[in-house]
């Protein structure tokens, strides 16, 4: 199918490694494959996944550091490219996304994608920022064309933040594209991990204060009593620093490895005896579902939004309570012990494939599509 010259526009901040950015990668690459016409719209190009975009996908550069100062540049890229629609990941991008059509004098489709569970945010913990994201939502929110979410866990959250009735906003799991053992890339983590008779439990996400990875560490040191383990934490962010000093007084500088970010972390879940997933909170949990994925074992905290809704309520994968390092070490220790069957967890995997993902953005961005599909289908 062909939806003509015109593009459907993809807003993001940049594309460096994250959830919500590989996300957005893999949804511009199934639409081009389909044949639309894709914007990625960023403020600055940059980050490691604009190597994984297709080239196909054209890469729209604002040029602004900050977001206040990207609302002319959006309104004349709107002016010049008038794409069908334009889909604004993360407040404040649906802000700008609005404030430009408003300006523009192109009334585009404008669909706002959530990607964390607002009410627990860190945004949220400071006050004046509390006021400007409510106020905003309450007032944008329900004048967008359409509003998701990527669980019904932060559907729920949202509704009840931007004062939207039950239902208003719609779930789309995040997609997560599967590939063949053979196309899964090699491991550049230290041997200590990947090599040896230890079990390999792994963890992948922002060294930040909401993925709690302090209980992850307190867990492990308990594990490591009782378990030949070895712990690897993918990521970087702002808590490296109070991580590895924790990791020092733990005597654990052997056993528990921070390598950093890298840019395709598939390699080392199909090697991991364990993924860990220790948040506070998650919007969805992407993670959770690139480890099913490889057929690897989850344990994960029962965080509002996302992991419970991903492990079926415990039928994939552990679940336990928030900021627990005892049960958190019991869960990985069972975890480890017993057998697992990995088919099935791949199975559960392809519940979140890329494919449903972009059948259902498609009909917000474009509600028409199917009947242009089948149009073009019997004229072929």
């Amino acid at each position: 199918m062909t939806a003509g010259t015109r593009p459907l526009s993809i807003f993001m901040p940049d594309l460096r490694t994250g959830g919500a950015e590989r996300v957005a990668v893999n949804l511009a690459n199934m639409l081009v494959n389909r044949n639309f016409s894709v914007d990625m719209v960023v403020l600055r190009r940059r980050g490691d996944l604009l190597r994984e975009l297709d080239s196909r996908v054209r890469v729209v550069d604002l040029g602004v550091r900050r977001v206040r100062q990207s609302v002319g540049p959006m309104i004349r890229y709107l002016k010049q490219a008038r794409p069908l629609a334009v889909l604004a990941n993360m407040w404040p991008l649906t802000v700008v996304a609005w404030l430009s059509r408003q300006f523009s004098d192109h009334r585009v489709r404008l669909v706002f994608v959530e990607h964390t569970t607002w009410s627990i945010d860190e945004q949220m913990q400071r006050r004046g920022t509390r006021w400007l994201i409510q106020q905003s939502m309450r007032a944008l929110y329900g004048r967008a064309d359409a509003v998701v979410a990527v669980s019904d866990g932060a559907a729920r959250d949202l509704e009840s933040i931007a004062l939207l009735p039950r239902g208003a906003v719609k779930t789309i799991y995040n997609p997560i594209v599967t590939v063949s053992d053979a196309e899964i890339g090699t491991l550049c983590c230290p041997n200590e991990w990947s090599r040896g008779s230890h079990k390999r439990v792994l963890a992948v996400g922002t060294l930040k204060a909401v993925k709690d990875y302090p209980t992850l560490i307190k867990a492990f040191a308990a594990l490591a009593q009782h378990v030949d383990a070895t712990l690897l934490i993918l990521g970087e962010g702002e808590e490296r620093e109070a991580l590895e000093t924790q990791v020092s007084s733990l005597g654990l500088e052997s056993r528990v490895f921070m390598p950093g970010s890298v840019a395709d972390p598939r390699p080392y879940y199909a090697s991991a005896d364990l993924f860990v997933l220790s948040s506070r909170g998650e919007g969805f949990g992407n993670v959770i579902v690139e480890a099913l994925a490889e057929g690897t074992p989850v344990v994960s905290t029962d965080c509002q939004s996302g992991p419970r809704e991903i492990l079926e309520g415990g039928q994939y994968g552990a679940l336990v309570p928030v900021g627990d390092p005892e049960a958190l070490a019991i869960a990985m220790r069972e975890a480890l012990l017993r057998a697992h069957d990995h088919d099935a967890l791949k199975r559960r995997a392809g519940h979140f494939s890329v494919e449903r993902a972009a059948d259902a953005y498609l009909d917000l961005l474009v509600p028409d599509w199917r009947d242009l599909a089948t149009l073009m289908r019997s004229c072929a």
